[in-house]
């Protein structure tokens, strides 16, 4: 299975970023965090210093299963000004990659790049407000075609296993959800 890959800027949301690599590399799933700082270290947005496997390589993430954005404020923005990894989600889209994004990350980095132009998706209440386009929805995951979306911190692990269904199948996320006492 190819790589996935997590990206962690300054003030990420730490219980979405943190799950989705636990969850995923409890289902065998290669994934790297990937810092867009100028170091490995990165500062979640409630203070929990991280250090990344690795740095940013767009050359790399063309081959990759799923490119995965964690929310948090300013963490989403910070993605949202990356230009490199906008580039790269565009085009990834465009071949109709693996993406996924959570809380603030579907507002505030797909939908200006236009990945969300008429699919559903949720996002963090309230930051769907004056976005056009997207079929916004409230459940907390939604899934439409290679784009995988979460409303928040609290849809952390379901976010996390539609990952690995849409992967790996049904049977090992649950397996893994059992594992976790999910149900």
């Amino acid at each position: 299975m190819k790589t996935s890959y997590i990206f962690l800027a300054d003030g990420f949301e730490e219980v979405e970023a943190l799950t989705c690599v636990d969850v995923m590399r409890r289902a065998a799933m290669p994934v790297m965090t990937v810092s867009m700082n100028p170091g490995l270290e990165v500062t979640g947005a409630h203070g929990v210093k991280v250090l990344a496997d690795g740095m940013l390589d767009v050359e790399q993430l063309d081959d990759a299963e799923w490119l995965v954005l964690p929310g948090g404020i300013p963490g989403a923005p910070n993605l949202a000004a990356c230009e490199p990894l906008c580039d790269v989600l565009v085009a990834r889209d465009e071949r109709g990659g693996k993406i996924a994004a959570i809380c603030a990350s579907p507002a505030v980095v797909l939908a200006p790049l236009g990945i969300l132009q008429g699919r559903e998706a949720v996002c963090y209440p309230g930051m769907e407000q004056d976005i056009e386009g997207v079929k916004w929805t409230t459940g907390s995951v939604a899934v439409d075609g290679h784009v995988l979306t979460g409303n928040g911190p609290a849809a952390a692990s379901r976010f996390a296993l539609a990952i690995v269904e849409q992967s790996m199948g049904h049977e090992v996320a649950a397996q893994v959800a059992a594992g976790m006492l999910l149900g």
